[in-house]
């Protein structure tokens, strides 16, 4: 996991390093500037990974959840949604089955 753990934290440190940075020379800076098309992006991504998963293509599976998680923290950030914001809700529903979760909502 720690492996794992370092690509997240790399990942989250390059966000936040171009946070207001040149849209024109940073696809993450764009995407910043750009919640839609972070939206849009995350979008197509998941799209994509369904498509591996249907196809059981593992490399393409692990290159789209890659791609993914990247436009899914870049939108988070994008939107101002802290990560612990995330944590907490993931928190809460560990005391909880995932049945009585969704039947709560």
């Amino acid at each position: 996991m720690t492996r794992f753990s370092d690509a997240l934290d790399h990942i989250q440190t390059t966000i936040d390093a171009r946070r207001g940075g040149d849209a024109s020379a940073s696809w993450t800076a764009k995407l910043l500037a750009d919640p839609k098309l972070a939206a849009k992006k995350l979008g197509e991504e998941a799209i994509e990974l369904v498509q591996a998963a249907a196809l059981d293509d593992a490399d393409a599976m692990a290159s789209e959840s890659a791609d993914l998680i990247y436009h899914w923290l870049t939108l988070l950030a994008a939107k101002g949604v802290d990560l612990n914001a995330v944590a907490a809700k993931l928190e809460a529903r560990q005391a909880q089955s995932g049945i009585a979760e969704k039947a709560g909502r």
